[in-house]
């Protein structure tokens, strides 16, 4: 008869989820014995490590992942990146040993007597089965519930005692809808209201992305003859940059927004929340007698929005609804944005000199993961993506995804058999979180770029420290940090890129070896503006 085990390993198997990102603990051995040979095991050095590689994995292959925790300590280890998977709408099957059934009663060492509660609010749901023969069908739904939208991370907790029990029949395997199509009386609304505009905007967000929209969304631009802003903080490039229409990044603050936008009488965003704001800059949600229409597959998003009027619908399919409902309109196009001004020489150079010179060196298929929160505005600015699902960083605004999640999505490149160029830009400071992932990228002979601005500071904070006038923080700075002798201590090459000219051959040997190679860059100590 066949076992729990034994069948569980065959819907996954049925499902494609024959990867499995982790770090072993005691909970998880009965389920990781004997570990068929058709499956992977993705070995993380910590459990918020495995979270992101399994993020970035899905992300880059457009389907779900399955990341093995330990029980309570270690799922709790992984809950930072949960919440940026969250918050980034990835779906993916989280499952964490639990202790055996027996013992849970009197709450033994390595019992999780929470599991469910645990997981939320960052789950789209969670369960612990009622008995044994409950675990496959349980991955069933789970798998069900994370693809359908909007999609996000599910939960399982899986006592270590239910494997080798004997099994129900196998539950069936299912498909469902992962796309949802607008309402037509509404769309001729939003279509009328677009049409009859005097000057409309288009603010986009990750979901145009993750829908493999920009085609749709360049026509729907082009035939209201509007400027295109990317939503505030997008996880996601959301529209080629070197379009004509691109205008760049919204601001994340309320009145600084409304500002950006002033002038428009419509403002249509897509695929985004109505807004992602941080710091709190008061001031008025629109520009005066603009009006708001928000396209979200998420019933919550549009829930929260507080301005505008919803419309629930998948990005793609919406946008291409109006494309046909619309006529052509009488309006110019909107000027080509102005080019910035030259990032100037000095020793160290300035971020932007360094993503200048990176942009010059850029390979055409390359992709871009950064986790370099006080660089970002300059890297935005000089270093424009041109190519979807080219660009990943986390909607959270929480450290220590971007670098794991860089070898999720380098893994996944190969795997595809497309093997882009995977390049990470992070922070000296960011690059410490989750520093182990670097061994994972060694083993696995990733040939990952991993450039690192070095600033020795959390340049971030003291930026906010000025805006919100909160001198004498502390440990605010990070002497004494061997960016170079950590990445050769997990495996990599390492290189200080001590010129900018010296750049280009770094990144073109890094791209070409065979395994991951850390680029620190010294840059200029001066704090940014937040805003």
């Amino acid at each position: 008869m066949a076992t729990v085990r034994d069948t569980t390993y065959d819907l996954l198997r049925a499902l494609g989820l024959t990867t499995v990102f982790g770090n072993p603990g005691s909970t998880e051995e009965p389920f990781l014995k004997d570990f068929p040979a058709d499956f992977r095991y993705v070995h993380a050095l910590q459990e918020a490590s495995a979270m992101a590689m399994a993020d970035g994995y899905a992300q880059a292959t457009g389907r779900p992942a399955h990341v093995n925790l330990h029980t309570a300590p270690g799922f709790g280890n992984g809950m930072g990146n949960l919440v940026t998977a969250w918050h980034n709408r990835t779906p993916l099957i989280v499952t964490a040993g639990q202790q055996t059934r027996e013992m849970l009663l009197i709450e033994p060492r390595l019992a999780n007597p929470r599991a469910v509660e645990l997981a939320h609010p960052y789950v789209k749901w969670a369960h612990e089965p009622a008995r044994a023969q409950d675990i496959p069908a349980a991955f069933m739904r789970a798998y069900a519930s994370a693809v359908q939208p909007p999609t996000g991370p599910v939960f399982l907790s899986l006592p270590m005692d239910d494997w080798d029990r004997p099994a129900d029949p196998p539950p069936q395997v299912r498909t469902v809808a992962t796309r949802i199509a607008p309402d037509p009386d509404r769309l001729r609304g939003f279509a009328a209201t677009l049409a009859a505009s005097r000057a409309p905007a288009l603010v986009l967000g990750a979901a145009v992305d993750r829908a493999d929209a920009w085609p749709v969304a360049v026509a729907l631009a082009e035939r209201l003859a509007a400027p295109v802003w990317a939503a505030p903080a997008p996880e996601r490039a959301v529209f080629p940059e070197d379009h004509p229409h691109f205008r760049g990044v919204l601001p994340y603050a309320i009145g600084p927004l409304a500002e950006a936008l002033r002038g428009h009488d419509t403002v249509l965003v897509v695929g985004a929340p109505v807004f992602r704001y941080y710091p709190h800059v008061p001031g008025d949600y629109l520009p005066d007698d603009a009006r708001l229409l928000h396209v979200t597959d998420d019933p919550d998003e549009a829930a929260r929005a507080p301005v505008g009027e919803s419309l629930l619908g998948d990005a793609g399919l919406t946008m291409a609804g109006l494309v046909e409902l619309l006529p052509p309109t009488d309006r110019s196009p909107p000027p080509a944005r102005e080019a910035p001004a030259p990032a100037g020489s000095a020793d160290p150079p300035s971020a932007d000199a360094l993503f200048t010179a990176l942009a010059g060196q850029w390979p055409a298929d390359g992709v871009l993961v950064q986790e370099s929160p006080s660089n970002l505005a300059a890297l935005r600015r000089r270093l424009r993506i041109g190519r979807p699902r080219s660009y990943f960083t986390m909607a959270s605004g929480g450290l220590g995804f971007g670098l794991p999640a860089a070898v999720g999505i380098a893994l996944a490149e190969r795997d595809s058999g497309r093997g882009r160029p995977v390049v990470t830009v992070i922070g000296d400071g960011s690059f410490h979180y989750s520093v182990q992932a670097l061994w994972t990228a060694a083993q696995l002979g990733l040939p990952l770029a991993v450039v690192v601005p070095v600033n020795r500071q959390y340049a971030i904070l003291k930026a906010f420290a000025e805006l919100k006038h909160t001198p004498g923080v502390p440990a605010l700075d990070l002497p004494g940090l061997d960016v170079t002798a950590v990445a050769r201590g997990y495996g990599c090459a390492a290189e200080v890129v001590e010129s900018l000219d010296g750049l280009g051959p770094a990144l073109a040997t890094a791209l070409a070896a065979d395994r991951p190679t850390v680029l620190p860059v010294p840059i200029s100590t001066d704090v940014p503006r937040i805003l």
